[in-house]
């Protein structure tokens, strides 16, 4: 689904149902899921009978629980928020006193919810979004099958969404999926990542398998290496005490790095199915070889940001004065790691990810560097070295797809330069607002689970970083802090690269990112 009008025009709206947001009174509702709804209803996406039921322990009604919702809203959205628009949606939006770890409470809910499919013709379908700590998933995923809000029927459906972080090392991982499927069928559970609900990471698939000429370039026959950067110019805010819990590691990369690996490398689909697609990429994160205990040492770098200056002159502190961030932590906001699988595709092709916090740039992107092509037809001309051709696919911001190659420079003898292609989605089909979350929340709605992770997936993501997480606790880092706020992370990250006679790809701010 897209945010375009091309594909608006032709997305039929979700079926009949009831959105219940547990948790609504914080930031995720506010600044993610109301603005997502909001563009998904103007777009025609959501169903006339659609209700959205906000769950927490606020004391509000329904008139205060939207007018806190309407504020940011207007807010955030600027000029782009039609009131009109608004009140359609907002009459739709209602509110619920809970204490969601009281057992009692959700007669009441399913008192609610009997109601609203009376008064909404809603159907008895219900959407469960969990915007709350993992830590409560359990109880009230317990407490919903307790009175039934759980079960399926042939006439309706029940699913569930959560949010990352899904366990925090492999046993926590697996844990808490017993957890949910005490209660629910894996396939009735929705683990949300919307990073899959960019443009750009759906495109993936499109790009390669539907251009007869980039799928039999995909492979170590013709690609050296290849980069997947995921970097953030902003601190941890607020989030200091859940961050000294997750770090770099845990927060990224079992979740979003990854799952955009196990896209890059995936093979071919027989269809665009959900089970085809999350199938590939299991077998991608299957194929990927586990670090051993001496590899850590050498394959995995990690980093704290000092104090420093961000390229807008914005002098910031180090993140151990963050509050709720220990003063000695040792707690990493970088991560690098070097990876390589073992299947015939991509064998001895290394792929090298990188996230951080406190970057130069709100970067993300995957670079594709292509092998060199051989120099011997112009040992005779001023042509010294020929540069490798590269593809870059930008997630954010400005999401697009760039290649690089070589061209001849005008002029009497044989010189080459680098040109760049650029392909901007905005420049092709509009820009219109998104969170990232619209794609995602629609897709659920219409059962189609391709861009959520399988319990299978995320296991598999925790055993492949399960011995950096290892190492990396029995020895704490002794150079904390090692990078300086606005700077690319430490230099032990380049040197990792600079060991396989490679480098990271320079990023350019994005106001220049067609340059870099």
């Amino acid at each position: 689904m897209s945010l375009n009008h091309t594909g608006f025009n032709t997305a039929p709206p979700a079926p009949p149902n009831v959105m219940i947001i547990f948790g609504a009174g914080g930031d995720l509702t506010k600044r993610k899921l109301i603005p997502s709804l909001y563009h998904l209803w103007s777009a025609g996406l959501l169903p006339e009978s659609f209700v959205m039921l906000g769950l927490d322990r606020l004391d509000l009604d329904d008139e205060g629980f939207r007018s806190m919702m309407s504020e940011h809203l207007h807010e955030t959205s600027g000029e782009a928020f039609k009131p009109e628009i608004w009140a359609q949606l907002e009459a739709r939006i209602h509110y619920m006193k809970i204490d969601m770890l009281a057992g009692a409470e959700y007669e009441h809910l399913c008192e609610n919810l009997s109601r609203i499919d009376a008064e909404r013709s809603t159907e008895g379908n219900y959407l469960f979004y969990l915007a709350i700590p993992p830590s409560m998933f359990g109880t009230v995923t317990d407490h919903l099958g307790e009175v039934g809000l759980l079960h399926e029927t042939e006439d309706d459906w029940r699913r569930l969404i959560i949010e990352k972080p899904f366990g925090r090392d492999l046993d926590s991982a697996i844990a808490l999926n017993d957890d949910l499927h005490r209660n629910m069928d894996e396939e009735q559970i929705y683990r949300i990542d919307h990073y899959l609900g960019k443009e750009t990471v759906q495109n993936i698939m499109v790009f390669r398998f539907a251009n007869s000429f980039i799928e039999p370039l995909w492979n170590r026959n013709h690609i050296d290496h290849v980069q997947i950067t995921v970097a953030e110019s902003v601190g941890v805010e607020h989030r200091g005490a859940y961050y000294e819990e997750a770090g770099a590691l845990r927060d990224m990369m079992p979740n979003h790095l990854l799952v955009l690996l196990g896209f890059l490398a995936m093979e071919p689909p027989n269809s665009f199915d959900a089970k085809a697609i999350r199938d590939e990429v299991n077998k991608v994160l299957d194929a990927i070889e586990p670090l051993t205990p001496e590899q850590v040492l050498t394959h995995a770098v990690r980093g704290q940001y000092d104090a420093g200056t961000m390229p807008n002159g914005e002098q910031v502190k180090a993140y151990r004065t963050s509050p709720g961030v220990k003063p000695n932590s040792h707690t990493e906001t970088f991560a690098a790691l070097k990876l390589t699988m073992d299947n015939w595709r991509w064998a001895g092709v290394p792929f090298y990810l990188r996230t951080g916090k406190r970057l130069t740039a709100q970067y993300t992107e995957v670079s594709i560097h292509f092998k060199k092509a051989p120099t011997i037809m112009f040992q005779d001309t001023d042509v010294d070295e020929l540069e490798a051709d590269m593809l870059v696919l930008r997630i954010q911001p400005n999401e697009g797809i760039q290649m690089s190659f070589g061209a001849k420079v005008p002029g009497p003898t044989m010189k080459i330069g680098t040109v760049n292609m650029d392909f901007c989605y905005e420049d092709y089909f509009g820009n219109k607002p998104a969170t990232g979350y619209e794609t995602l929340i629609y897709d659920c709605m219409k059962g189609d689970a391709t861009l959520f992770k399988h319990a299978d997936t995320v296991e598999k993501g925790w055993e492949i970083v399960q011995s950096v997480i290892d190492v990396w606790a029995a020895l704490p880092p002794r150079e904390f802090p090692n990078y300086a706020a606005g700077t690319w992370g430490p230099p032990a990250a380049g040197d990792m690269i600079k060991r396989d006679n490679r480098q990271w790809r320079r990023i350019e701010t994005p106001k220049a990112h067609s340059r870099s």
